[in-house]
C-alpha cells in the first residue's frame, strides 16, 4: 500500500501488510450497511442489487489508525480530501476504472477510522478486503474501501466516479447533481415473531404476551430511542434499549413486549438517534434506491386461541 502524492503530503510512504501490523493497533466493533440496503423496498424497483434488509453487519475490526500514518507523511496545510484507491478495477456505466472513493480530511483524521486487516480476531477473508481496507465508522459501506492498494492527500475536492456520479441521491435521470451520500441513517430492524407460512413467510403467533427484539444504529450518532407499533404505525409504545456495550458504532439490541390479540396487524418498527434523526414512516424515491431506512413492517397473523 503506498500512500501518494498529490501535494497534500510532504513525503510518499510505502508500507506493506507486516509494516502495518508492527504500528500502533486499535479494534472497533462497527456496523456497516451498503448504501443500497431497503432498495428492492421501493417502487418501481431501481436497477442494481436487489437487497430488502439484509445488507448489514456487526463486526470487530482491528487495524491500525489512519490519522497517524497521515500525519507521520507530511500533511500540508492545503490538503482537502483524502482519495482511497482499491484493487477492484472493472467497468461501471462504460467507464473503466479503479474503485476510487475520496473523503474529506476531517473526516479521515477522525480517530476510529482504520487501516484494518482482521475481522472478528482473524485475517480479513478475501471478501472482506483481504490484506487490508478501509473501515470509515458511521459511513455506509461504500467508503469503506477494500482491497486498499494506495492513499493519496489532494488540495481539491475529489471529483472521481463514485463520488460525482455513483452514491448520489437523485429523483430523477439526467444532470442533476443530487445529494451525496454519506453517514448512516437511523434505522431499526425487527426479528420477525413467531413462525412463517412456508410459501409466503408471513408470520403467525398465538395471542398473549409476545417478546419482540431487533437491533437499531445510526452513523450519525447514539441510538437513543425505539419505538414499536402493532397497528402499521398509527400508535407506538417505547421498548426497552439494551446497554451500549459493544460501543459507539456497533448496533443496538432493543426489546419489547406485545399484548398480542386476534386478527391481522402490522408491526413496525422505528430509531431515532442523539441527533434528533428519527426513522421514517415513508422515504422519498429515488434513482438508485440509497438510503431507504424506512420504517421495516411486518404482517402478522395472531391466530385464535
Amino acid at each position: 500500500m503506498a500512500p501518494g502524492d498529490r501535494r497534500g503530503l510532504a513525503r510518499p510512504v510505502t508500507l506493506d501488510l507486516a509494516d502495518l501490523t508492527r504500528l500502533p493497533r486499535r479494534s472497533v466493533r462497527v456496523t456497516l450497511e451498503c448504501a443500497g440496503n431497503g432498495r428492492a423496498r421501493l417502487d418501481p424497483r431501481p436497477e442494481s442489487q436487489p437487497w430488502l434488509v439484509e445488507a448489514v453487519g456487526t463486526a470487530e475490526w482491528t487495524g491500525t489508525p489512519l490519522a497517524p500514518l497521515l500525519h507521520s507523511a507530511g500533511l500540508s496545510d492545503a490538503a482537502r480530501d483524502v482519495v482511497f484507491t482499491g484493487a477492484d478495477h472493472g467497468v461501471e456505466r462504460g467507464v473503466e476504472q479503479d474503485y476510487q472513493r475520496g473523503l474529506p480530511l476531517v473526516d479521515a483524521l477522525a480517530e476510529d477510522v482504520l487501516i484494518a486487516y482482521e475481522m472478528n480476531s482473524a485475517p480479513l477473508p478475501p471478501q472482506h478486503g483481504y490484506p487490508a481496507r478501509l473501515v470509515v465508522p458511521g459511513w455506509y459501506g461504500m467508503a469503506h474501501v477494500k482491497w486498499l492498494t494506495r492513499i493519496d492527500v489532494i488540495t481539491e475536492p475529489f471529483t472521481g466516479y463514485q463520488n460525482r456520479v455513483n452514491y448520489r441521491v437523485r429523483v430523477r435521470q439526467g444532470e442533476e447533481p443530487g445529494e451525496p451520500v454519506t453517514r448512516i441513517e437511523p434505522r431499526a430492524l425487527l426479528q420477525p415473531p413467531g413462525f412463517p407460512d412456508f410459501m409466503t413467510r408471513h408470520r403467525f403467533v398465538h395471542p398473549g404476551r409476545v417478546p419482540l427484539r431487533g437491533r437499531a444504529w445510526s452513523g450519525w450518532g447514539p441510538i437513543t430511542g425505539v419505538e414499536v407499533s402493532a397497528d402499521g404505525g398509527d400508535t407506538w409504545q417505547e421498548a426497552q434499549l439494551g446497554p451500549e456495550a459493544s460501543g459507539r458504532w456497533a448496533w443496538r439490541r432493543f426489546s419489547a413486549v406485545w399484548d398480542a390479540r386476534p386478527g391481522d396487524h402490522e408491526l413496525c418498527v422505528r430509531a431515532r438517534d442523539a441527533t434528533g434523526r428519527l426513522q421514517p414512516l415513508r422515504t422519498r424515491w429515488n434513482v438508485s434506491g440509497f438510503v431507504n431506512n424506512e420504517v421495516q413492517r411486518v404482517p402478522v397473523t395472531v391466530l385464535d386461541a
